[in-house]
């Protein structure tokens, strides 16, 4: 199902399919929630799969004047989205930016939160990672994003190592390259990205790790070894630093983990939802005293209460 809705900031697209434990899926910049069809198509059989168009380079519907564009003004936004459909123990997925991102909502707006995936991503002081920092560069030059966005109109250029070219192993259709790269040619499209380009910085993606720390989610680490954009030190060094943290790594990937390995990535998430589902709502055990028709000691019963547990379904919005 396609929709959309009308949030302060602007309108976001969506798609929805499948019932169950809600997942929220972040794409990051230049591409759109086409990235993860494949994993949420495997992973709606059993869970609700939202699927938004973020404003992140590659969305059709620009920002309103005045919304905040920064990656913490994106993940507030998410956090609206997520309120807005009355959703309730969201486990958000994030890659690439939009890793950062998620990181920056479980650390300020956890409360409609159950857990939190990322797969490689922007963390720690690697936001940008030193290979994509030219997308920032580029943002300061007049004219500049409208450069890149006439040359990424090449089928060529987009399949090139300065384009997609090195964030997966196995070849990017055309059609779906060309059409994250189309709304650049909008000069409105344009603006809503540089001004979140412009506003990266590794001060949002430390202060989040420390949040984290402090007030963890359960959180999965699916990572892609061979990635050179988002080495797999910074996963393990974020598993050391979010209590509980699990490290899963996903071989024969790169940084687009959804699209070079959908199959591996939906397992791995299906797995840890249905985990963690376990913890939160434990099987409560019966006391002798409670067999006898007699009450049990207070304490006796376990507390599923706990950072990240789950909370009840949300309901649809009309």
């Amino acid at each position: 199902m396609e929709s959309n809705i009308d949030l302060q900031q602007g309108k976001i697209h969506y798609r929805e399919e499948g019932a169950g434990d809600p997942i929220v899926f972040v794409h990051g910049l230049l591409v759109n929630g086409r990235l993860w069809d494949e994993v949420a198509s495997r992973l709606a059989s059993s869970h609700r799969c939202i699927v938004p168009d973020w404003p992140l380079g590659s969305h059709v519907t620009p920002l309103a004047p005045g919304a905040d564009r920064s990656p913490r003004g994106i993940a507030h936004l998410i956090a609206d989205f997520i309120e807005a459909r009355e959703l309730d123990g969201v486990t958000i997925v994030g890659n690439d930016t939009g890793g950062a991102i998620s990181q920056i909502l479980a650390s300020e707006r956890p409360e409609r939160l159950r857990a939190l995936v990322l797969t490689n991503c922007d963390c720690l002081e690697n936001f940008f990672p030193p290979m994509l920092r030219p997308l920032q560069w580029f943002a300061y030059i007049p004219g500049g994003y409208a450069l890149m966005a006439r040359r990424m109109q090449s089928a060529r250029a987009r399949r090139s190592p300065l384009g997609f070219g090195m964030l997966t192993h196995r070849p990017m259709p055309d059609e779906l390259t060309g059409a994250w790269a189309a709304p650049l040619l909008r000069p409105e499209i344009r603006a809503d990205t540089t001004a979140t380009v412009k506003a990266v910085n590794k001060r949002d993606t430390l202060a989040a790790a420390r949040a984290l720390h402090d007030r963890p989610l359960p959180t999965l680490l699916a990572w892609a070894p061979d990635d050179r954009v988002f080495p797999i030190r910074y996963a393990e060094r974020l598993q050391a630093m979010i209590p509980g943290a699990r490290l899963e790594r996903i071989p024969d990937s790169r940084a687009f983990v959804p699209f070079d390995q959908p199959e591996r990535l939906a397992e791995l998430i299906g797995e840890f939802i249905a985990a963690e589902g376990e913890l939160a709502d434990p099987a409560e055990p019966e006391s002798a005293d409670s067999v006898r028709g007699e009450p049990a000691p207070p304490g006796d019963s376990a507390d599923p209460a706990r950072p990240g547990s789950r909370r009840p379904a949300g309901r649809e919005a009309a």
